[in-house]
């Protein structure tokens, strides 16, 4: 059995893995030999786009089996995946997941005693009361658990299912990105949540302020897990501080080396010299030939042992400085060239209309669209782009500009069958492919990625390729248009967005709930909607 449960009395690691690999149906390795542990307690979960932390998550919930190796864990676990899937027409219930309790529990109740009710209902006979309590600190009540799931925002219902894995007290939770579409009140109540949830719980989030509130920082990285005793600011403290020495160390190693190699070639001059001297001075019968047969004999074993000598000292410096270069990472950065998209600072860009006011995009203007979950921010972007007619009484979005481009939240705009290089094609047909390669490897994708179909890029690749067909579009927008573009974005691909975005001369609408995103990109103006959809122009970000 390649997942199972340890209980043992005095167990260390809430989570142990050892040797786990995990290979997709078609070749692709997404974890291999993974070893390492989850501590009690709360953690976070961090690691580059790609490494793996979904795939782990999965694992560990026993929703994919390893290839080989083994996950031990102290006890049940519960599990909430980035996305939720279920259909409208399920129920609160449903999205807490005791809907099988409470339909056992409401037949025995109707007299109805087959032993499979009781086996469902286990300890669980108060589910109904404590599923009350727990949904009246986020607004809703049992009065609600037979409502349908299409009635609540989706950031409800991310709150509601979190809600259900503390009711169902599994032994250890994961929860993977679970701030996506979270607006600032849901996540302050998610955040009560975390600071007192009971058991184990590990956490996949680019959320800084989440990531704040976990007592270790566990990082998945080239096949191991390390765990530090602390939240992600220390840890990323930690681990500046680490390749500062590091980094250090391979200075060192490289200027030992250098001075190694150098006493090798100055030995080696001044041996040649002496065997010079040697050779002329027999030449010249300044010495008996037997004599200087034997010094010639002695001169070669000393000359010999010089050169294993130096040989191993060059070679222990080269070795010092091969394991000095591996503790060293390599932090890639994006840099684009970008064409001008040529926007006049006067150049009306779009315009948005509520109750007679209007906000009008000028030039190279940066928006940021904010507001409640539900209060329609995602509905009046695609208003904007699309040019549909609005509902009455909701604000008015019009563009002023024919050359836009739009980042959906579900990056549903890519071929999945087509390589990134074709999907950048289509939308930049007369840029010559070298130069769309080029452009490619500056977002950081290069080799076979570039080439390999879109559906096997993980979600950070298939992000970026999404980015290129924005940045690198002939003619160029004028306007970008990105919907949460953060979702799903390891911290370290948030700040590569950041700096692409930096390098953008058009103008920017973007919703989001990350306001430190928000800060790194210079927005110029501000448009809150309330919960009502009403639009308002706000100085500067809420605190």
């Amino acid at each position: 059995m390649l997942h199972s449960s340890n209980t043992k009395a005095g167990q260390k690691s809430a989570i142990s893995l050892r040797e786990l690999t995990f290979e997709w149906p078609d070749g692709t390795i997404a974890l291999n030999r993974v070893n390492g542990s989850f501590l009690p307690g709360r953690t976070g979960l961090v690691g580059r786009n790609g490494a793996g932390k979904s795939t782990l998550l999965r694992l560990i919930a026993g929703e994919l089996t390893p290839t080989s190796g083994h996950i031990d864990t102290a006890g049940d676990v519960g599990y909430l995946a980035q996305s939720l899937t279920l259909s409208g027409d399920s129920t609160v219930a449903d999205l807490l997941g005791i809907s099988a309790t409470l339909t056992a529990i409401r037949a025995v109740e109707s007299g109805d005693v087959a032993e499979a009710h009781f086996d469902t209902i286990g300890d669980d006979w108060d589910i109904e009361s404590r599923a009350d309590e727990a949904l009246g600190r986020i607004g809703f009540a049992a009065a609600d658990l037979d409502r349908r799931v299409a009635e609540v925002s989706g950031g409800e219902a991310m709150l509601i299912a979190i809600t259900g894995l503390r009711i169902r007290r599994t032994a250890i939770t994961l929860l993977d990105e679970p701030t996506n579409n979270l607006d600032r009140q849901t996540r302050a109540r998610l955040a009560e949540f975390i600071d007192e949830w009971p058991g184990t719980l590990v956490v996949v989030s680019h959320d800084l302020e989440l990531l704040e509130r976990m007592e270790h920082t566990t990082e998945l990285h080239a096949g191991n897990l390390t765990t530090f005793g602390g939240p992600y600011s220390e840890w990323r403290a930690h681990q500046e501080q680490e390749q500062e020495a590091a980094l250090q160390q391979a200075r060192t190693a490289q200027q030992t080396l250098k001075a190694e190699k150098r006493q090798r070639v100055e030995a080696e001059t001044k041996l040649a010299r002496r065997e010079r001297t040697a050779k002329k001075t027999q030449k010249d019968g300044g010495i008996p030939k037997i004599l200087a047969g034997r010094r010639a004999s002695s001169a070669q074993e000393s000359a010999g042992s010089m050169r294993n000598t130096l040989d191993d000292k060059v070679q222990a410096a080269q070795s010092a400085l091969d394991a000095a270069d591996a503790r060293v990472r390599v932090e890639e950065h994006i840099h684009l060239t970008l064409p001008d998209p040529g926007v006049p600072r006067g150049r009306r860009i779009a315009e948005f209309e509520d109750e007679g006011r209007t906000i009008i995009v000028q030039g190279p203007e940066r928006v940021a669209i904010i507001g409640a979950n539900g209060s329609g921010k995602s509905t009046l972007i695609a208003q904007l782009v699309s040019g549909a007619v609005a509902d009455p009484g909701r604000p008015i979005a019009r563009l002023a500009t024919e050359h836009v481009g739009f980042l959906p939240q579900r990056l549903d705009g890519l071929d999945d069958s087509a390589s990134a290089m074709a999907n950048v094609q289509a939308v930049a047909p007369g840029t010559p492919s070298g130069t769309i390669r080029n452009q490619l490897a500056r977002l950081l994708l290069r080799g076979d990625s570039v080439d390999r179909p879109v559906r096997t890029l993980s979600g950070g690749e298939r992000f970026r390729v999404s980015l290129a067909k924005l940045l690198l579009a002939d003619p160029p927008s004028q306007l970008l248009v990105l919907d949460e573009p953060t979702n799903n974005l390891d911290i370290a691909s948030v700040e590569q967005l950041a700096e692409a975005l930096d390098a953008y001369r058009g103008a920017l609408v973007v919703v989001s709930h990350d306001f430190q995103f928000l800060g790194r990109i210079g927005i110029d103006t501000i448009i809150e909607l309330d919960e009502a959809g009403r639009m308002r122009q706000l100085a500067e970000l809420p605190v």
